[in-house]
């Protein structure tokens, strides 16, 4: 049977930037947390991602006795500047779906284990971040990432990879304390520009820009379209912010070369006007909570972001996207960053679609010509 030790050398050959044990038992507090919060959460029960399943490990793996926590490094390369400020860099080299990346050293790891007679499953809907804590790896921060003890220089650009085994492994000492220096004075708190994050580890999922950009229903509330900034697809605003991640972020790192390669497919413009074989060919493989039916969410969220950029130049591309769609959530999203634009063409634009919509979009059309008088 294989020792703890020998597990921990192989996931350092493998290149895992670190690893932690803790036992198999439920996550019982995390279960009634998700009970007593069902308002915020329930939704993940209608979308099939079986949070409240999830707290037993053995509603995974029948018979577990112990979880393994790997823990990757996502930031370890700088990723190119035109795509983090407009996507979240743990999706900038995600291989999910192309499975060419970290997905292979996660089976290769599981191989490992199978070899030696030690059956494994890892779970999507695990609280992985309670279950590395409680493997010793780090601590929850204020803003519920997770931030790591001994690397990636204690900070939150880590994902923990949680692995379920039928085989009993002496746990780690816990580490469940929110970790944040008092000092800081919520600086993620503050920073959160929806309210998401409610400090102590607590945060409103449906209120995060991440969810909004990716599972957020129908036309964006305009309460929401400014605060939401140039964010298309994730977020990074309480992570930049963090005192605790400044150290990691200030490191020289070479470019990711993966994430530089694909820069261009991700340009505003081409995601406001691409079609679904663009979309399944480009973008989806990288980025795929959306799929192609989708779409509209896609060029919606460009939209917006080309209206909080207040750079006129985007102007032509809206006026030809808003020809293009046929969508109202896309052409209201369009007229109303057109208005944020401003400008004569901007204006005469919108005068002009005025007169051939209805509903909705009319209605949108009638605001953003009052922006654009401002």
């Amino acid at each position: 049977m294989l020792t703890k030790q020998e597990i921990i050398t192989e996931a350092r050959r493998l290149q895992f930037a670190d690893i932690g044990f803790t036992n198999a038992e439920p996550f019982a507090a995390q279960k009634e947390y998700l009970l007593d919060h069902l308002p915020e959460y329930g939704w993940t029960e209608k979308a099939g991602l079986g949070l409240l399943a999830g707290t037993d490990p053995q509603s995974t793996l029948p018979g577990a006795k112990s979880i393994i926590v790997l823990l990757e490094s996502y930031f370890a390369e700088a990723f190119p500047s035109r795509m983090e400020r407009h996507f979240g860099r743990c999706y900038l080299d995600d291989d999910r779906v192309t499975k060419d990346g970290l997905a292979l050293r996660i089976k290769a790891f599981r191989q490992f284990l199978t070899a030696n007679a030690i059956d494994s499953k890892v779970p999507f809907n695990l609280p992985h971040r309670l279950a590395a804590a409680r493997a010793g790896l780090g601590n929850v921060g204020k803003n519920s990432l997770f931030y790591a003890r001994r690397v990636a220089r204690a900070s939150s650009w880590v994902i923990p990879v949680t692995i379920v085994v039928d085989c009993e492994f002496p746990p780690d000492e816990p580490t469940p304390a929110i970790g944040c220096p008092d000092w800081c004075r919520n600086a993620c708190v503050a920073a959160c520009p929806t309210g998401a994050i409610r400090g102590g580890g607590g945060i409103d999922p449906r209120r995060c820009i991440s969810f909004l950009t990716y599972y957020g229903e129908g036309l964006t509330p305009k309460e929401l379209r400014e605060p939401m900034g140039m964010y298309v697809y994730g977020c990074d605003r309480c992570q930049n912010v963090c005192p605790r991640n400044l150290p990691w972020m200030s490191e020289a790192k070479l470019i990711n070369s993966r994430a530089a390669a694909k820069a261009a497919d991700f340009e505003l413009s081409c995601l406001l006007h691409m079609d679904k074989p663009y979309f399944q060919r480009k973008i989806w493989p990288h980025m795929f909570y959306m799929s192609a039916d989708d779409l509209w969410r896609w060029k919606m969220n460009a939209a917006r972001a080309m209206g909080n950029s207040l750079d006129p130049a985007y102007t032509a591309d809206l006026i030809r996207a808003f020809k293009e769609n046929s969508d109202e959530r896309v052409k209201s999203m369009i007229a109303w960053a057109l208005g944020r634009l401003g400008g004569r063409e901007a204006k005469d634009a919108l005068e002009q679609f005025h007169q051939s919509s209805m509903g909705i979009v009319k209605d949108e059309i009638k605001q953003a010509c009052l922006m654009c008088n401002r």
